[in-house]
């Protein structure tokens, strides 16, 4: 069984918002598949788990 705060979706202005980036950089990371997102009908979301593990990953990257 999975906690509550690993199914959590976020919309791209909440993403936008926790990285305090553009909605064009966040829709380039999404592009790219350096930052996972599913489409729920038409609308586009992303895992917090996937912001954390990018956040994670250009930590490690910038060392």
């Amino acid at each position: 069984m999975t906690t509550a705060n690993t199914d959590e979706l976020l919309t791209v202005p909440e993403v936008m918002a926790r990285l305090k980036l553009g909605r064009s950089t966040v829709y380039d990371l999404i592009r790219s598949r350096r930052l996972a997102s599913i489409t729920v009908g038409r609308a586009r979301r992303v895992p917090v788990d996937a912001v954390r593990n990018f956040i994670t990953y250009k930590i490690e990257e910038a060392a």
